[in-house]
């Protein structure tokens, strides 16, 4: 009698039988959720760096939509039907995301976007309204202060880095501006650690943003789980951002202009989730979305973004 037999591959072997149910519930929150708009890598990646000489390129691409705002923390619908469409808040964003390994250590950074964000929701016809211009860029250096191969097993891959921002040339006053458009310094730090079963991991980073044009000051965090099978990586974890000062966005009827200002306090909390795959060439192919579920002064935005990293490695001068 002829029986089927399933084959692995051998990185599978020892992870298979012991994480297939948490590969399931990672997998599922994969499937239920698919923001800041400030150019960066999700997933706690900059706790990675390139090898020393390295230089990465990737290219995203995300677009999303909102029907529903915080004013303050009453939640309303938005939507706006028009010849048998509906239309919200609709932000789209290109980004090029580029780092280069400065020693086995210490990486340089550089993130510039072009984004559009445009709705019908704040306009008493209905008219299409938007903006566009470069995003705030995002430049910065990262040490690695650990690495989980390091002589402690115990340490995770650990990293600080310091950042600063400069503002896109979007409209500020734009309902839900693609940005802070401020000038900004920001330190960071980014942590990664295996534990517990073959490719199953949690990451975590923090931020806080000296807003030095705008005075309003920010702070983010985001902690959340990976799984590594084979070629793949899936994410899936929770993100918080928080203005620290500002005021609350009055509600106004839809079709109803509305006052909007950078120093509108807001606070969001959303779920993330991704997925990659590395090639044996190491491009790094790559999607992933954010969900906000809750917040103040803020939309409930759903991005969906795809994306291709490429490296490239500088071979080392000859001595001779």
């Amino acid at each position: 009698m002829f029986r089927s037999k399933l084959i692995l591959p051998r990185c599978l072997h020892g992870w298979a039988y012991s994480a297939l149910p948490a590969a399931c519930v990672l997998l599922g929150l994969l499937q239920s959720f698919a923001s800041e708009t400030l150019p960066r890598k999700p997933f706690a990646e900059w706790a990675d760096v390139p090898a020393e000489r390295q230089f990465n390129i990737r290219f995203s691409y995300v677009e999303g939509e909102a029907y529903h705002v915080w004013y303050g923390r009453e939640q309303k619908n938005i939507s706006v039907k028009k010849q048998g469409e509906e239309y919200g808040i609709d932000p789209m964003y290109g980004v090029i995301a580029m780092e280069y390994g400065l020693t086995p250590r210490w990486t340089a950074d550089l993130n510039v976007g072009y984004g559009t964000v445009g709705t019908r929701s704040y306009n008493p016809g209905a008219g299409s309204q938007s903006t566009s211009g470069i995003l705030d860029v995002n430049v910065g250096v990262r040490y690695q202060i650990f690495h989980e191969s390091d002589a402690q097993p115990w340490l995770p891959t650990f990293a600080f880095r310091a950042g600063g921002i400069l503002p896109g040339t979007y409209n500020k006053r734009f309902p839900f501006a693609p940005g802070s458009h401020s000038a900004a310094i920001e330190p960071s730090i980014y942590v990664k650690k295996h534990f517990g079963w073959t490719g199953f991991g949690a990451y975590g980073e923090a931020s806080y943003r000296w807003m030095r044009t705008s005075g309003d000051d920010q702070y983010t965090a985001a902690v959340g789980f990976f799984q590594e099978i084979c070629s793949w990586n899936f994410n899936a974890g929770y993100r918080h951002f928080q203005q620290i000062s500002g005021d609350d966005l009055l509600p106004v009827p839809v079709g109803t202009p509305i006052s909007y200002s950078p120093q509108v306090r807001e606070i969001n909390d959303a779920m993330e989730a991704g997925f990659s795959y590395t090639t044996t060439q190491r491009w790094k192919w790559g999607f992933y979305t954010t969900k906000i579920f809750d917040g103040s002064n803020t939309d409930s935005r759903f991005l969906i973004s795809g994306y291709l990293e490429i490296p490239f490695q500088r071979k080392k001068p000859s001595l001779e």
